[in-house]
């Protein structure tokens, strides 16, 4: 199970953190990664983490304003949103990837919303 926190509404510019906690699996196994949908879009990677901190990747409508990471210990991820943008504003949603197996497992989704 994956649960998703920390949406809500934000001015452009500003700030927003969002957490996963994951349960019911073994989180240290499995990819992490954001995905976001806005209305009448489809689904998008917006960034990725492998089963240990290392290497990342990014959308590069997001490079150098978001930043995933993970505790392990917590079983969390989480993504740093700086200098958002109106046209940040989708429905975000965590996936887990098992780097073993196919199985993976989606939250929610939380809202984000950019508006002034």
């Amino acid at each position: 199970q994956l649960v998703e926190s920390g949406g809500g509404l934000a001015q452009p510019g500003g700030s927003l953190r969002l957490s996963c906690a994951a349960s019911g699996f073994t989180f240290s196994t499995y990819a992490m990664s954001w995905y976001r949908q806005a209305p009448g879009k489809g689904r998008e990677l917006v960034a990725g983490i492998p089963t240990a901190a290392g290497s990342t990747n990014y959308a590069d409508s997001v490079k150098s304003r978001f930043t995933i990471s993970r505790d392990n210990a917590k079983k969390s991820v989480y993504l740093q949103m700086n200098s958002l943008k109106p046209e940040d504003t989708a429905v975000y949603y965590c996936n887990a990837q098992s780097r073993y197996t196919a199985s993976s497992y989606w939250g929610q989704g939380t809202q984000v919303t950019v508006s002034s």
